[in-house]
């Protein structure tokens, strides 16, 4: 009798593990997804591609419906199965990350329908476009980042993304004083340059959501909170977790 019980318990645990396995798989899968909408938007704007912005703001029903099937999965999970401790800290941490994910995919809807109107127009201002490279170049990496960081719960690497948005904060400022600029001196470019500095809105969006995700996978290993705290602090969770390896040898005061 005893035998059959632990028989029984052991193979609803191995089917909720799977159960979580697959749910983590799924995301991980909606990420590269939305890694890809990123570039393709992108690229899609500096090549002047239509067809490509058009392919890349098409992929925004997909990551919805993915974002709504994912979070459906965690809720019913969490009624059937009433997971506690790390397993609950795992789902809470995929449901909050599909969101962020699904916003990201927004922006660079965003991105590319700029792109679009941008093509139609047939605007040639490279105003602002070696920004757009640089600073989207930098989002999509954090993106690609955090998907590698939450395969392998990988701390140190999360907190190096969540340090990457203080300088994709100070790349917008400082490519939003110069179109500002450009727009003063030539009033004929503001309405092509509105077109960038809302791509560079979106980017620096996509920013503070891959900060997001990091922040969600810091608390499904921790246990800690850390949404809405500083940069040091931060630090200070990864290396307590870490026995004092993470998070590098900087000082962030933030």
């Amino acid at each position: 009798m005893q035998y059959e019980e632990d028989s029984y318990s052991n193979h609803i645990s191995h089917q909720f593990n799977e159960e979580l396995e697959k749910i983590r798989t799924q995301m991980l899968t909606m990420g590269g997804i939305v890694e890809r909408q990123v570039f393709d938007a992108i690229e899609a704007l500096l090549t002047n591609d239509e067809e490509m912005a058009e392919q890349a703001r098409l992929i925004d029903r997909q990551t919805n419906e993915m974002e709504l099937a994912i979070d459906e999965q965690c809720t019913r999970t969490i009624a059937l199965r009433q997971p506690t401790a790390s397993d609950l800290r795992l789902i809470l941490s995929i449901s909050r990350s599909v969101a962020d994910l699904e916003r990201i995919g927004d922006e660079a809807t965003r991105i590319a329908q700029q792109a679009i109107e941008m093509a139609e127009s047939n605007s040639s201002t490279q105003h602002g476009f070696q920004e757009v490279r640089h600073i989207g170049e930098v989002v999509r990496t954090m993106v690609r980042d955090m998907l590698t960081a939450f395969a392998r719960n990988d701390l140190e690497l999360a907190y190096r993304v969540a340090k990457q948005d203080r300088k994709v904060d100070q790349e917008y400022r400082t490519a939003m004083r110069t179109l500002v600029t450009f727009m003063m001196e030539d009033v004929r470019s503001i309405s092509s340059i509105m077109n960038v500095i809302w791509v560079l809105r979106s980017l620096e969006r996509i920013g503070d959501h891959a900060r997001n995700l990091a922040e969600h996978l810091i608390f499904q290993v921790s246990g800690t909170d850390v949404r809405h705290q500083s940069l040091k602090s931060i630090k200070q969770t990864v290396r307590e977790e870490t026995g004092g390896k993470g998070a590098g040898n900087d000082s962030e005061e933030e």
